[in-house]
């Protein structure tokens, strides 16, 4: 009886441990030919998940974010090779309307638009010199609506519409 015991005990244990071994939760880094860091981050049985960071040839970071099962998800950084903001944006899911900023050459905001399925769809704001300077609305990435000044614009729309 104890035999018996211990014969499936140990049967259950040699099943279970090869999943327990490689599903470990691991800290990965890969370089490029020329030695600079390329990407690190974590990955969980052999797939990124959670926070990632990929960089230029460079060595300046190229874009950060989140991952769940090898896919995008959630908040992203974007940066060019002289280490300035390009983009930035939502990745997950599932939501309506995701926002995504992009920037000028010296950081500042240039534009942000809601896309969906990475199209246009809801507003687009353009900015000079820090300024809204016109706004647009797309539906399914053609534009319907247009404002070059913000009182028109803020009479004709709710600006809680323009909440990320």
């Amino acid at each position: 009886m104890i035999n018996n015991i211990f014969k499936k005990s140990l049967l259950l244990i040699l099943f279970l441990l090869p999943s327990l071994l490689f599903s470990q939760k691991i800290y990965q880094k890969t370089f490029f030919v020329n030695g600079t860091l390329k990407e690190e981050g974590w990955l969980f049985n052999n797939q990124k998940n959670d926070y990632w960071k990929f960089y230029h040839k460079n060595g300046s970071i190229k874009k950060e974010g989140r991952f769940k099962n090898n896919l995008e998800t959630k908040y992203w950084y974007f940066y060019s090779k002289s280490s300035t903001i390009e983009k930035e944006g939502h990745f997950k899911k599932g939501e309506k309307n995701n926002w995504r900023l992009f920037y000028d050459k010296n950081g500042n905001i240039h534009h942000k638009c809601q896309l969906k399925n990475n199209q246009k769809n809801g507003y687009c704001l353009l900015y000079k010199k820090k300024k809204l300077v016109k706004a647009s609305k797309f539906k399914n990435g053609e534009k319907i609506k247009e404002w070059t000044d913000f009182s028109s614009f803020k009479k004709e729309n709710s600006l809680s519409d323009l909440r990320p």
